[in-house]
């Protein structure tokens, strides 16, 4: 059984929840870990995992260069690397899917979630109209991450719900009272007023943390300052926006 067990190193700072949730599961196997760059590199060139599991800081050198190495050392037997970590700037991503990056995380991560990503990977053959929706769902998460947005609250769920419609439906953002918050207050058995209201605390939250230098850093241009909110409606539409324009 112990050679069938999918095997993980983990580039990651000391023992973590993600560390111990794989060690504890019985159909995957922990080769090491270390936040060491350059010990990451000596490990995974000797011990060949299946995945790497890679923060973007680590010491001596950074996820990225360890990357680079280990395509130019490994080539075929490069493992599929996740990149996980706090810095959820649209840049970072970016360089990680750039660079051959399987996924790119934003922390704090549910283990659940990290080996739901690596089963996708391990089956290439899901179906494609469940892989783009996890792709989006996962997209708009990172970006409602970087902006403020906490995933505990429901306006999150909310504000999610109705980009993902958004997108597929984009006139449906020219009939937001009449269309799109009865379609969520359906899906979540509530009520319109209050996903309109949850959506608006969801950003109030957002811009109470300060974060609004992300949103325009993530668009490219300054789009608000600290005293110019967003609506509900505009928000929706600009992150719908980039999700239809990056395919």
């Amino acid at each position: 059984m112990e050679k069938n067990k999918i095997t993980i190193y983990f580039a990651d700072t000391e023992e973590n929840e993600l560390i111990s949730y794989f060690k504890e599961n019985q159909a995957y196997k922990v080769l090491g870990s270390s936040s060491d760059g350059r010990q990451v590199v000596k490990d995974v060139e000797e011990l060949k995992p299946d995945f790497l599991v890679s923060e973007v800081l680590l010491s001596g050198m950074d996820g990225f260069m360890v990357f680079e190495t280990l395509k130019k050392d490994m080539g075929e037997n490069l493992p599929k690397v996740i990149f996980i970590s706090n810095l959820s700037h649209s840049g970072f991503v970016s360089k990680a899917i750039k660079e051959g990056a399987s996924y790119f995380m934003v922390k704090p991560i549910m283990p659940e979630n990290l080996e739901q990503r690596m089963q996708d990977l391990l089956n290439p053959k899901i179906n494609e109209e469940d892989k783009n929706e996890k792709l989006l769902d996962e997209k708009i998460s990172n970006i409602f991450i970087s902006i403020g947005i906490p995933a505990h609250i429901k306006g999150y769920q909310f504000l999610r719900e109705a980009v993902k419609l958004a997108v597929e439906e984009p006139e449906i953002i020219g009939s937001i009272t009449k269309k799109l918050y009865p379609t969520i207050a359906e899906k979540f058995e509530t009520s319109s007023s209050k996903v309109e209201r949850g959506m608006r605390h969801a950003i109030e939250v957002a811009w109470n943390r300060g974060k609004i230098e992300n949103i325009n850093n993530l668009f490219g241009f300054k789009i608000y300052s600290s005293n110019d909110k967003p609506t509900n409606g505009e928000l929706i539409a600009l992150i719908a926006d980039k999700m239809i324009m990056e395919g």
